[in-house]
């Protein structure tokens, strides 16, 4: 299993950082994600969009 990883992405540099830049990219949208639906749960009915017919 290693040395099929380092035939597939390690071997050469220009593969490693394009798994390492995609790999941040989708880490990235994962985790802002995530951030935002648990903040959006523990802020519930808080939020302006649970408020604003209030004021309408």
């Amino acid at each position: 299993m290693i040395a099929t990883l380092y035939r597939a992405v390690l071997r050469r540099t220009s593969t490693f950082a394009l798994v390492a830049v995609g790999g941040a990219f989708i880490f990235e949208r994962t985790f802002d994600l995530m951030a935002d639906t648990l903040y959006e749960n523990v802020n519930r009915g808080k939020l302006w969009d649970d408020i604003k017919h209030k004021y309408e």
